[in-house]
């Protein structure tokens, strides 16, 4: 009778021992619930970037188009632009020949966008955009380059629902009447 009875709380123990062990681990959050990553969503972004007239109708109007995603590790840029020579010093020989011995200074002119933090929020896009946007207006003597640099320089968080051509930045210019714009389409890919 006593070695029924020791096998009884044996297998008994036996039974038990498991749904003790699984109690004890629901009341432990998960290991994988701690290391799973949030899924990365991808985006294509369309920046658009006008000079205005004084009426506000576009005069200039040029497109840039990029991917982004939700990746915590993401950063993107555009760079696009040309090198302009200025003419920082030289000698003249006459009116018919101009100048000679010139020497020049190169000026970056162009767009860049820089994008850090692409975060979803609800049905938009959360993301830390900043932006560098110069162009070259009429030189003051023909004979010298001399062109005027506009530019334009800002950074901030900005909400771009999705879908929808959303304003982002707009400046009046400082050497007429026009103003600049740029707007930005951000459309989910997959």
């Amino acid at each position: 009778m006593r070695k029924t009875a020791l096998l009884c709380t044996l297998l008994l123990s036996m039974l038990t021992l498991p749904s003790l062990v699984r109690a004890q681990d629901a009341d432990k959050p998960a290991e994988s619930a701690k290391a799973a990553e949030p899924v990365t969503h991808y985006y294509h972004l369309v920046f658009v970037v006008q000079e205005l007239d004084t009426s506000g109708k576009p005069s200039n109007s040029r497109s840039y188009t990029t991917s982004v995603s939700t990746d915590r590790h993401f950063s993107g840029q555009i760079r696009t632009g040309s090198r302009i020579p200025i003419a920082t010093s030289g000698s003249a020989e006459g009116t018919d020949k101009g100048l000679s011995n010139v020497q020049f200074q190169y000026v970056d002119v162009g767009v860049n966008f820089d994008l850090l933090h692409v975060v979803e929020v609800g049905n938009t896009l959360a993301i830390d955009l900043s932006a560098d946007i110069s162009s070259v207006a009429e030189a003051l003597d023909a004979r010298i380059h001399q062109p005027i640099i506009r530019q334009n320089r800002w950074r901030s968080p900005v909400l771009i629902p999705l879908g929808k051509p959303t304003v982002v930045f707009s400046s009046d210019s400082l050497d007429s009447k026009g103003s600049l714009q740029v707007t930005v389409t951000a459309t989910p890919l997959g």
